[in-house]
């Protein structure tokens, strides 16, 4: 039973860290540990995983990576008010629009983040290359 998560994100885009903010202010179901996908630690113990710095990614205790909307999802999973609608998201009905909502999220984390009265991810790492789910990564 998964037990543990990292939350690798983007340190540098507010929109990022105001939902690091937010998840840290939850109830979560399993230990959450939040980590700067662009940190030396990262680098040292995810390093190998394709989509670290360029996507949303997590990563289980038991060496499973998902990315961009799987980690989304994934997240929501960890979240003790949000574990049904991850059940939700990721069935065949909703699936497609939770994939569709993270894109549209991701893709546009500039202009919310000015929406927000934040400045615009300064390092220009906010960008997506479209990474989706895989299995097991040892």
């Amino acid at each position: 039973m998964m037990k543990r998560i990292t939350v690798l994100y983007d340190a540098d885009c507010a929109l990022c860290v105001r939902c690091r903010h937010w998840m840290e202010h939850q109830a979560a179901l399993v230990e959450i540990e939040f980590m700067a996908a662009g940190s030396d630690e990262a680098a040292t113990r995810f390093g190998e995983v394709p989509w670290l710095g360029e996507d949303l990614v997590v990563v289980s205790d038991r060496g499973e990576v998902w990315a961009g909307p799987a980690a989304f999802i994934i997240a929501l999973w960890a979240l003790e008010g949000y574990r049904e609608w991850s059940y939700w998201l990721s069935g065949d009905t909703l699936s497609k629009v939770a994939e569709r909502f993270f894109h549209m999220l991701s893709g546009n984390r500039k202009w919310i983040a000015g929406w927000f009265g934040h400045p615009s991810c300064a390092s220009g790492s906010c960008k997506l290359p479209g990474a989706a789910a895989v299995g097991p990564y040892r």
